[in-house]
């Protein structure tokens, strides 16, 4: 159960409604899940999301062999073990706790390799920071992103460590996870903890299966509420932001998880087998690395995603749970490929990052009535919000689930403040110990989007409905979900002004069957140019990470606006809509 101090009133409640969790008196949504205990907020000793972590884990970690793996990539069959995996994070800390104290930034710059969960577990360990960037993103918004977490050290690649900011001084310097040094260093530690371990960082099982696991022990005295990431979001609105976590954060979001895993190990359900081809510098990816360590399941690593690939990689490792974007729900629904292979190993598809059509869900479920199908709703500010249980939930379609047990929820009135009983379509509020503790050095940002309350405003126009399934109606908030990533039209409008031919811009979410929605800009011509869109494309290409393309340009003489200047987006995608082809 939470426990005070973590936003949510104390015990006990007013009565609440046993059907859909609301509370009349206070206008608040409580959760239906059973509660989660959680350790004191004020415990007696220091305790970091690592020690936490590793408190879970030898109920976790099977001795039989097909248990032990922790990551298995697909590409070279390589395989990592728990027992190595936490010799090596071990190893690593030892060699870095002289280097680095409690409170310390470490940005992260890599691409996906079995390095990245060792550095994240052994710098958890110490109280460093740990702050993951997408390493294709372009050197200015890693800059912008440098300026946000001022870190004391980086570890990245010889390859992307020139996007590092040669005019920022990183105190401990750059660490490069694919030199001999660092290799050496590691694996020396790890053969000092024991003489008969391997040396590679992908050891067969019986080479330490002996072995006692070490313990990463906490020698800085980290404390929960201590800061634990910097995550990058683009928060409600505007330029991307740094969403700090404590370990507190990470604590109740791993309780969560854990226990309700445990209890449907209680109901004989068999250990996961989970695909994972999600970004580990990506929220999701970041918590599934963590999390699927401390269940003892095994991550089958698909770093560069392929449908055909993915198909391919259920097959061969028999996958059982795989977590997916409504594109890959789309591809999955529509495509002949799916009747190459057998998928019969699949039991659940974990659907998050765009609201999942009725039509769609349907279809899919008619396809694979052997797999449930789960939505839920997360945010980087808060973790997940709900999520669905059960193959009973998994047909609740276009829902995404009911609330979290850690969560409080809100329904209010964006013009008038008011919270709303089920069935009324209003802003969704979360509270609960996974809300961040707010954005890195932006004070006003984080007033803006958490209230004196502890509310988080999520920007999302939702109902309950009277059975407390939560339905996404559509966003309060502007930003663009291309695929699983989020995309500030403010960034690219900025971009687009920014073009000596361009005299105005305004970007808009178009809706597209495989991504979702795409990039769609307006632009205003100055008098004079001649500027196509292919080089308006190109222009933006150049300059952002993939995801954040512009995709379709349409030219138009004015971009309409309120009398105060906002942009009128509305009225843009009514155009947008109305035209067959993207120019006007």
């Amino acid at each position: 159960m939470a426990q005070a101090g973590d936003g949510l009133p104390p015990h006990p409640h007013p009565p609440v409604d046993p059907g859909n969790g609301f509370c009349s008196d206070t206008r608040t949504y409580h959760s239906l899940r059973p509660p989660v205990p959680l350790p004191p907020v004020t415990h007696p000793h220091p305790l970091s999301v690592t020690d936490y972590a590793l408190s879970l884990l030898p109920s976790s970690v099977s001795s039989s062999p097909d248990h032990r793996y922790y990551i298995i990539d697909v590409a070279s069959d390589q395989r990592l073990i728990f027992s190595r995996t936490l010799r090596l994070a071990n190893s690593l800390s030892l060699h870095l706790r002289d280097r680095l104290s409690k409170g310390d930034v470490a940005f992260i710059l890599l691409p996906p390799s079995f390095n990245v969960p060792i550095i994240y577990l052994s710098l958890l360990s110490l109280g460093v920071v740990v702050s993951p960037s997408n390493p294709l993103s372009s050197a200015s918004e890693i800059a912008h992103q440098v300026r946000i977490s001022n870190p004391s050290i980086a570890f990245a690649t010889s390859s992307t460590s020139s996007k590092l900011p040669p005019n920022y001084k990183l105190r401990l310097g750059v660490v490069l996870v694919d030199s001999p040094e660092f290799e050496s260093v590691v694996l020396t530690n790890a053969e000092d903890d024991s003489s008969s371990a391997s040396a590679s960082p992908t050891s067969s099982p019986s080479s330490s299966s002996s072995l006692p696991l070490p313990l990463m022990s906490n020698v800085n005295g980290v404390h929960q509420s201590d800061p634990a990431t910097i995550l990058y979001s683009s928060g409600t609105t505007g330029r991307v932001k740094g969403v700090l976590m404590t370990h507190r954060n990470l604590i109740s979001m791993i309780a969560g998880r854990y226990h309700a895993r445990h209890a449907a190990a209680e109901q004989q359900t068999p250990r996961a087998v989970c695909l994972f081809s999600l970004p580990p510098f990506h929220v999701y990816g970041f918590f599934v690395l963590i999390m699927n360590f401390v269940l003892g399941e095994t991550l089958i690593w698909l770093q560069k995603f392929e449908f055909e690939a993915m198909l391919k990689a259920v097959e061969k490792y028999r996958v059982t749970l795989l977590p997916v974007s409504p594109p890959i729900v789309v591809n999955m629904m529509k495509s002949k490929l799916t009747d190459k292979y057998d998928l019969r190993s699949l039991q659940t598809a974990l659907c998050g990052g765009a609201p999942l059509g009725r039509e769609v869900s349907e279809q899919f479920q008619a396809k694979f009535p052997h797999v449930e199908l789960l939505q839920g709703y997360a945010m980087t500010e808060s973790g997940a919000g709900s999520g669905m249980m059960g193959p009973e939930e998994s047909r609740r379609y276009g829902s995404v689930g009911r609330l979290s047990a850690t969560m409080e929820a809100k329904i209010v009135d964006p013009g008038t403040g008011v919270a709303l009983p089920p069935g009324q379509k209003g802003e969704l509020w979360l509270r609960g110990p996974c809300v961040m503790k707010g954005y890195v050095g932006d004070d006003k940002a984080t007033a803006e989007t958490i209230d004196s309350d502890g509310w988080l405003k999520t920007g999302d126009l939702c109902y309950f409905d009277n059975e407390g399934f939560l339905f996404v109606v559509d966003r309060l908030k502007e930003l663009i979900k291309y695929k699983a990533y989020q995309v500030p039209p403010a960034e690219l409008e900025h971009l687009l002004q920014s073009h000596p031919e361009i005299a105005d811009a305004a970007v808009i979410p178009y809706p597209d069957e495989e991504a979702g929605q795409i990039p769609m800009a307006f632009v205003v011509r100055k008098p004079g140019s001649s500027i196509t869109e292919s080089q308006a494309i190109e222009f933006i290409a150049k300059q952002v990470a993939p995801y954040k393309k512009v995709r379709r340009v349409a030219f138009i003489d004015s971009i309409p606006k309120s009398p105060a200047g906002k942009i009128s987006r509305r009225d843009l995608i009514k155009i947008a809509m109305s035209c067959s082809k993207a120019r006007l």
